[in-house]
């Protein structure tokens, strides 16, 4: 019996096709073809022939834009700021406190996909959280809203939202200090795959939604969290650098309990919108400016190359030098901003494992350029000094999380022992070839 894992990202459809007991069998992949995606997955499906099981993981379309809007920033809007991170979401608005009419304006102007609407503890203040439903029910808030605030006051909450999808779940903050994030959890993958995946146009019909379990980065990290249970010593950090964006993942436990509100999940994932191999690239070179990762020589050389990799983000060099110092500086980058929003918060041991993952590090011959930046800078040194660093060549993060999603947890596993005996050299994969070629970036 064979499963196919299929990954529908904005640019590009990637797919694996995975035994039962999790040996891959081969990889494909095809340019995504809205306003039709079906036409992309049916050349990825031919490409890796038929399987018994056909499971998706999707980002097309942006992915899912999450705001949050909650009662206080250090208490409410964090918490649900945290959840969302660990959703899958790329959170593109926080407000905290009442909505005026300039905060119903600037949640308006960031067009997300999904409301998580959050505020006070069970029992608590419900006064913020009712004017804010209030507010969103009387304004042209039209996404849906996942309600996780105080659960007495909810039911009035939902009559201030009536003629709105709303979804109500357990409150994320449910007492001073103690956050619940899983049922907000499930309930922001709930709205994603019943009203958000339909609603981007990428599709005609039910197939495409009916394929779809799980936003890709949900997929993603919950394949990095099963990485980190089998048995490695510090944590597992993982980076994708892409052509728009670079994501960053951790797994620090895989220890169920409690959570505090001052604390953040076990397993986490940050996105950094400005940063990217391609439509982002400019933010790079910018950035690394503004940290003084390159000198102004050096900048000016990196600027010209990043504008140019703006105008055609499709480009393939054939010398992959200066994408790989690009890519270089985005994970620096990345992964600072990573450790700033969890406090450094690696765990006792740092860094264990390292994992890179995008084209750009998939297809070059070596990443060891890549590494020796990554393990110099004076920010990850502590992080990263005893990491071991793999790359996903066969980018199978996603498929082990589509596969841990669905049961198959052994499965999952055995797929994802591959990044063990994978060097950072490139080598050649016993697999299909793809049906394209690889871009430098997603």
């Amino acid at each position: 019996m064979t499963v196919l894992c299929l990954d529908i990202g904005s640019t590009w459809t990637k797919g694996a096709l995975v035994s039962e007991a999790g040996d891959l069998l081969g990889t494909a992949q095809h340019t995504t073809t809205p306003p039709e995606v079906l036409q992309g997955i049916d050349v990825v499906t031919r490409a890796l022939g038929p399987a018994e099981n056909t499971f998706a993981c999707s980002s097309a379309g942006g992915g899912l834009r999450l705001a949050v809007v909650g009662q206080e920033r250090l208490v409410s809007a964090e918490a649900g700021y945290r959840v969302a991170l660990s959703a899958g979401a790329k959170v593109v608005h926080v407000s905290a406190g009442p909505l005026d009419g300039a905060g119903i304006r600037a949640l308006r102007a960031a067009e997300p996909d999904l409301v998580l609407l959050v505020g006070g503890t069970d029992g608590g203040d419900a006064s913020v959280l009712l004017h804010n439903a209030r507010k969103i029910g009387a304004n042209r808030v039209a996404c849906p809203i996942v309600l996780a605030g105080n659960v007495e006051a909810q039911p009035e909450a939902l009559s201030l939202l009536s003629g709105r999808t709303v979804v109500r779940t357990a409150n994320v903050l449910p007492d001073v200090g103690e956050l619940a994030p899983g049922p907000a959890r499930a309930a922001i993958r709930e709205v994603f795959l019943e009203h958000v995946i339909g609603g981007k146009g990428l599709s005609r019909g039910p197939r495409f939604r009916n394929l779809v379990r799980a936003v890709t980065p949900d997929a993603v990290l919950r394949g990095v969290s099963r990485l980190a249970m089998q048995d490695r010593e510090g944590a597992v950090l993982v980076v994708d650098v892409g052509g728009a964006t670079t994501d960053v993942y951790s797994a620090v436990s895989t220890v169920e309990g409690p959570e505090r509100a001052v604390a953040l999940p076990p397993d986490r994932r940050t996105v950094e919108g400005d940063l990217g191999m391609r439509w982002s690239a400019p933010g790079v070179v910018a950035e690394a400016v503004a940290e003084k990762l390159i000198d102004k020589a050096e900048a000016t050389v990196l600027q010209e190359e990043a504008a140019a990799r703006t105008v055609d983000v499709t480009w393939l060099p054939d010398d992959p030098t200066v994408d790989l110092r690009i890519a270089a500086l985005a994970a620096v980058l990345a992964i600072r901003r990573h450790l700033r929003l969890v406090d450094g918060q690696l765990g006792p041991q740092g860094a264990g494992l390292l994992v890179l993952s995008g084209g750009v590090f998939r297809h070059a011959e070596s990443t060891e350029d890549v590494e020796r930046v990554l393990r110099a800078d004076p920010v990850l040194r502590p992080i990263l000094r005893t990491a071991a660093v793999m790359v996903d060549r066969d980018y199978v993060l996603a498929p082990a999380g589509l596969l841990a999603e669905t049961g198959r947890t052994a499965a999952a596993d055995r797929l994802l022992s591959r990044l063990a005996s994978v060097p950072t050299t490139a080598t050649k994969t016993a697999t299909k070839t793809a049906t394209t070629s690889a871009p430098a970036g997603r």
